[in-house]
């Protein structure tokens, strides 16, 4: 079988998607108590067919989902976006002397560690 997803590209339609899936993966579970409350009450198995494409649905969902969370943890922070739109601005602004110091002062304020 092809889990090959067309991944949405924002943040927010990641989300979005995964929140989709939250609901309909709690739907089938509902569904499967429903069922296994209608079938203890009436003392007759489940239908096994209809169980395994329930429990099929779910697997497909949460590897969709797995497949969503790990295409969110890939996309750049947000705060990252506005770190270098100010880094931009700040080169625009600045000869290179200049920003070599800004450089040299923001290495010091990170403890001199090597980014």
């Amino acid at each position: 079988m092809d889990f090959n997803l067309t991944l949405p590209i924002s943040r927010a339609e990641l989300h979005a998607r995964i929140v989709e899936i939250d609901n309909a993966m709690a739907a089938i579970r509902a569904q499967i108590a429903a069922s296994d409350l209608r079938r203890q009450a009436r003392h007759q198995p489940l239908d096994p067919h209809w169980f395994h494409r329930a429990k099929t649905a779910l697997r497909h969902l949460q590897h969709e989902r797995a497949e969503l969370h790990r295409a969110m943890t890939q996309l750049p922070h947000p705060k990252d976006a506005l770190k270098d739109r100010v880094i931009e601005v700040l080169r625009e602004r600045h000869d290179a002397s200049s920003w070599s110091g800004i450089i040299d002062e923001a290495h010091r304020r990170c403890g001199g560690e090597e980014l």
